[in-house]
Parts: structure tokens; sequence; C-alpha cells
């Protein structure tokens, strides 16, 4: 029996890998774990522990890595800490990481330095800020590449990794995106208390590179809600470096009746919601990724995206407040067409799960190997 060992560290990594952890959880050669830290044990961020624990998984452990804006690099050191030793613990034959999260981060140098296999999720793809650098990080660190698409494998195989290791999958989000099990939209309504008949999604989040503009990036952000028409369901950011600032903005929206807002949504929940949404604003790699998949209009800002794979007609603009207004009043004669399965038709958990059921994965040689692309 194979130990995996599944890492999260937010609402958004977690709705990546569910599928993941839900289909290995019912393979009688594999025993699984999933390692629970970061936003999921802040309660300022809704304590989406809560959302993990309902899936009923056997073997969850938490392991608290910062309290309240703790600095990337010591998070990083924390979280290495307490992943090394419950590694220890289970001893895993595989550690699974997704994306470019500081968790992540530490998921990668924890297998790599423990002769342990490492396998990335979302390697290979390309952004516009510092997650960019941690993401192409852990593609160095990992044995095993697990990507969207093939622009992600060639990027890859660019930067020397060996093609036997890279397997194309899609994205394991489109799993859940266009499952049987998502819920109706008045369900989701009464559940969150939205009484909007029309609304649009707003999420915003820091960019830690641009940590000294993010107080004003923010207060424009909000102003130019405050002076749309639409209504709003606001769901708060991330916890990187700059996140209190917009949190402290949105405290102006709380007595308007056109705003709701919410710490996190439950991500089937959230999906829904998306699906049957107006608009999508903000710096989101759901505005980039989701949204374009269900047809829905998006209104990108400011960098936090830039490079990302586009693939669909969106309206990007910069931070200030009057590049944001115009996007608006635009907005609600923009549309898009649904896009093509670049990032793979929603069984990305059962080509996952063949994969590992084959035996040559195991036989990966855990020394990484340099592979020149003349060869």
């Amino acid at each position: 029996m194979k130990k995996i060992l599944f890492l999260t560290g937010t609402r958004a990594d977690f709705g990546k890998i569910k599928s993941l952890i839900s289909i290995l959880e019912q393979q009688s050669q594999f025993e699984v774990f999933v390692f629970v830290t970061g936003m999921h044990l802040q309660e300022q961020y809704g304590y989406t522990l809560i959302e993990i624990e309902r899936c009923n998984f056997k073997n969850v452990f938490t392991f608290e890595n910062h309290t309240h804006e703790t600095t990337m690099d010591l998070t990083l050191a924390k979280t290495i800490e307490g992943l090394s030793g419950y590694c220890k613990t289970i001893n895993p034959d595989m550690i699974v990481v997704h994306g470019d999260r500081v968790e992540t981060l530490a998921g990668g140098i924890v297998g790599s330095l423990n002769n342990i296999l490492v396998a990335h999720i979302e390697g290979g793809e390309v952004s516009g800020t510092v997650d960019e650098l941690i993401r192409h990080s852990v593609s160095k660190l990992s044995h095993i590449h697990f990507v969207s698409n093939k622009q992600s494998a060639r990027r890859l195989m660019q930067m020397g990794e060996i093609k036997e290791s890279v397997f194309t999958i899609g994205s394991p989000d489109l799993d859940i995106m266009f499952s049987d099990q998502l819920p109706d939209l008045v369900t989701v309504k009464e559940y969150y208390k939205i009484d909007f008949e029309n609304y649009a999604i707003v999420m915003f989040h820091p960019v830690t590179t641009e940590i000294k503009e993010m107080q004003k990036y923010a207060q424009n952000f909000v102003s130019s809600l405050l002076q749309d028409d639409h209504n709003y369901v606001v769901i708060f950011p991330n916890n990187d470096l700059g996140s209190q600032f917009i949190i402290e903005a949105y405290k102006s929206l709380k007595e308007n009746q056109r705003f709701r807002i919410f710490p996190s949504l439950r991500f089937e929940y959230f999906l829904t919601l998306l699906k049957n949404s107006q608009f999508i604003i903000g710096n989101s790699s759901a505005g980039i990724r989701e949204a374009p998949y269900y047809g829905i209009p998006i209104i990108n800002i400011g960098t936090r995206q830039q490079n990302r794979a586009v693939h669909a007609d969106i309206i990007n603009t910069d931070y200030s407040e009057e590049g944001i207004i115009e996007s608006l009043a635009v907005i609600d004669s923009h549309k898009i067409q649904n896009i093509e399965d670049d990032f793979g038709k929603g069984n990305s958990n059962v080509l996952f799960l063949e994969c590992l059921q084959k035996e040559d994965i195991w036989l990966l040689n855990h020394q990484k190997q340099f592979r020149d692309l003349s060869n």
C-alpha cells in the first residue's frame, strides 16, 4: 500500500486537489493523508478546515503555520518544520502539492530533502508576481508533474524536466465545475442569505511585490464599486502580505445594501454563484481559469494575472479608479464565448489515478536529472 500525503494551505488549492484526494480514498492500494495548514486554520478567512472536515477524509492532520500576516519566509520555515515532523511520523511514499504558495514550496523542500517523491499539480504555468518564482522553484524540487495542458508540459521540459515525469491531466477543478454534484442557485442563495436577483463576484488579492501601493489600490477598487450600481458578492482575499489593506477597505461596503461580504465560500457553492453571475471583477485566477468555462465576463485588474494563459476576451484595466469605472461601464454589454477544453475535460482525477496505478511512476529516479532540449 502506497502512502500519499496531500498538502493544502488555502481554499483555492483545496478546490484543485479535492477530487484527487477523493478518488484515491476509494482505492485499497493507497492510504491517503491530508496535511492542513495556512488559511484553513484562520478564523478571519472563514476557518475553511470545516470544508475539509465535511469531506470525511480518513487521515487529516492540522498544523498552524502562522498567525497574522507573518512574512512569507517565516511562514515557509514554520511550515517546513511542521511538515517534516509529520512526514517522519507517517513515512509517506509521495507528497502531492499544488500551485505556487509558500506551503507548496515547503512540501517540495521537505520531500526532496527526505528522499520522498514530490508530485506537483499545475506546474509549468506563468503569472506576473512572486508566485511564479515559487511555482517554478517547486517544479525543480518535484520529481513528478501533473500539468493542465501541453503548453505547461512544454515549459517544464524547457526547464530541464524529463519527459517521462510529466503527465497532462488537465485542471482538477474542472472535475468539480462540471460535476452533477453542484448545488442549485436557490439552495446557495438561501444558505448564504443572498437576496439579489442579479449580482457580480468580487475577488481581489494583494500583490506582494506591490505592497507599498496595495492600500491605495484597495481604496481605488472599493471607491469604484461604490460608484457603480451592480449588486456584489464580495469574497475576502487570500492571506498574503497586504490582505489587511483590502479587508480594511471592505469595511466601507458593509452598510451598503448592494454588497454581501464573506470571508470564504464553500467551493461548490462558489462555483454555482460564479456560474450564475453577471461577471467577476478583481484579480483572482478564478477570472482567468474558471469564469471563461462558464462564459462569464471578466474584469481583470492590475498585474497579478499578467502572462497567465488567457482563453477568453477579458477586459483588462489598471488599478486606477478611472480605469475600473470605465470597465464597469461597458461590462453589461460584454459577451464572451465558452472556451474550448484547453485545461482538460473534467476527468483529471481519473487520469491522476491511472498514473499512480502504473508501476513506472514509482520507479522514477529520486535523484533529479536535467534533460537538455537537444535530447
